[in-house]
């Protein structure tokens, strides 16, 4: 049979484009020489490869010169007709590396192999582009019993590799972003992320501000001749909280990474997974300056005796998004006596902070205009009040009344309803904690059996009142942490309340929960 019509018999199914491929060949100068000679063995295997719809090829002889049907010509885009016919290690030099060894494998006779999702570098667009596929190796024996050829056959999975890979990036950086609390931090996170879980596709990241050049993603142009680090590109935040500043993402492309729609879509998608992060932060800190700018006001500045120094404090927790119920208070009742309270409503939302100014009203006009005089009194009262009045809160609380005793100082009652004992530094530097046992919460018993306690006070003595989040930590419990508080208090031994309140504060700083501060001195004589 001549070698046109033996042609002719092999791509009787075949499309014109590849037909005339195929017939273009100069056969006789190359290894395999005219078609009219080729074995049987591969004709038949060339029969086999052209009639499967699958990507398949066949390297036949030493040389392992390279045929193909319609679908492998497709997948290997620009580089065929060019590879029709030529020796497979000459045409895909830039795959040879991980595909050569398992052609030779089954060339050898070493049977047969099989590979997933195998990263080959392919040179089929005019640039080396990284592609996967699943595909295997077998075999093929002539005339002799020996290895005559190796058939591949090959299904391209890029497409399925970059989606979950990229999809998996997406997950992880919606998760990683989710509880951070404040923008600075949320852009690092943001850009030290992408770098470690979507190097691959997004090779160089960072975050402008202001907003991109144009609507979409843009890439920026003028990029130098030889520069193969990928076109850079820009695309906005898609931000939608009115106080959240314009930002845009830049990005470094992989070159070679086919910049299709998919690609697009992924980084619009990383885009708008960093904007509803920014979106949810600026939330956060709106709502964290509006709750701590309702709880400053609602705590007035102490009103007392001149004869007493007090000094208060209030810090919203470092890491929580809403301030909490803790307060204080210290004024001057009408008898001449002061009231030093300091409480803590359950909770950390603006609801917590709402019911703190329910009660702090509550403790202040009972103790100011009620008939009780003793601390123990004044929360029974307030105890009757929240459940008359349907506040549903609990809280703890400390309330302290200072009498005057003349010369020899004052007298301190107090009462505590389950709240952290105060400390009482003496004038001559020694520190009590004024523990005694604690009652119930307040919000717990409409009528509950409350007790007072009693201290006399030097001039010069001081009673620190707080709250838990002073000493409280996740890997240290309260009365380990009075009891560093208490060694704190000494060490500054004639510091006056707001050095001390300072200093304290310098001391816990980071603290997790709100922290409030009431240190209370009859002068020094």
């Amino acid at each position: 049979m001549s070698t046109a019509a033996r042609l002719a018999s092999l791509l009787a199914h075949a499309s014109e484009a590849l037909r005339s491929a195929y017939e273009e060949v100069p056969w006789a100068d190359g290894p395999l020489g005219e078609p009219a000679t080729w074995p049987d063995t591969l004709v038949d295997s060339l029969s086999v490869v052209l009639g499967t719809r699958f990507p398949a090829s066949l390297c036949w002889g030493p040389d392992l010169v390279l045929l193909y049907n319609e679908s492998y010509a497709a997948m290997i885009g620009a580089a065929h007709p060019g590879s029709l016919g030529r020796p497979y290690a000459d045409t895909f030099s830039s795959a040879w590396d991980e595909v050569g060894p398992l052609v030779r494998h089954a060339a050898e006779g070493r049977g047969s192999t099989w590979s997933e999702d195998a990263l080959v570098l392919l040179q089929r667009a005019g640039y080396v582009e990284q592609c996967w596929f699943t595909f295997s190796c077998s075999p093929v024996r002539g005339a002799d019993g020996g290895v005559a050829g190796v058939l591949v056959v090959a299904s391209e999975t890029t497409a399925t590799v970059l989606a979950r890979r990229r999809s998996q990036a997406l997950a992880r950086l919606d998760r990683d972003l989710g509880d951070v609390r404040d923008e600075r931090a949320l852009l690092r996170r943001v850009v030290g992320d992408l770098r470690a879980h979507a190097g691959e596709d997004l090779v160089e990241v960072g975050v402008a501000d202001g907003r991109a050049p144009d609507i979409g993603l843009t890439i920026d142009p003028g990029q130098h001749a030889g520069d193969d680090r990928g076109p850079r590109a820009r695309i906005d935040l898609p931000v939608q909280h009115p106080s959240a500043a314009p930002r845009h993402l830049v990005v470094r492309l992989n070159p070679h990474l086919r910049f299709d729609d998919e690609y697009r879509t992924f980084v619009a998608s990383v885009a708008t997974t960093v904007a509803r992060a920014l979106d949810v932060v600026v939330v956060r800190d709106s709502q964290q300056r509006l709750s701590e700018a309702l709880q400053r006001s609602l705590l007035t500045q102490p009103h007392v005796e001149p004869e007493v120094d007090v000094a208060v404090r209030y810090e919203p927790a470092a890491l929580e998004s809403a301030v909490g119920g803790d307060w204080y208070d210290a004024f001057s009742l009408p008898d001449g006596a002061v009231a030093v309270v300091v409480g803590d409503v359950a909770g950390h939302d603006q609801h917590a902070a709402a019911v703190m100014g329910q009660l702090r009203n509550l403790v202040r006009g009972v103790a100011y205009a009620g008939d009780a005089w003793l601390p123990s009194q004044v929360l029974g009262d307030v105890d009757r009040a929240m459940e008359g009045l349907g506040v549903p809160a609990l809280a703890t609380a400390v309330v302290g009344v200072l009498e005057e005793q003349g010369p020899d100082g004052y007298l301190l009652h107090w009462c505590n309803a389950g709240h952290p004992p105060p400390v009482l530094r003496r004038v001559d530097g020694s520190v009590e904690v004024l523990d005694e046992p604690a009652d119930v919460l307040l919000g717990v018993d409409g009528t509950p059996r409350r007790r007072d306690h009693r201290a006399v006070l030097a001039p010069g003595d001081l009673v620190l009142l707080y709250t838990d989040g002073l000493v409280e930590r996740r890997d240290r419990g309260i009365d380990e942490g009075v009891t560093w508080l208490a060694e704190a208090v000494a060490a500054g031994a004639h510091e006056p309340p707001d050095a001390l309140c300072t200093r304290l504060l310098g001391l816990v700083d980071g603290h997790e929960d709100d922290v409030v501060l009431l240190a209370v001195r009859p002068r020094p004589v």
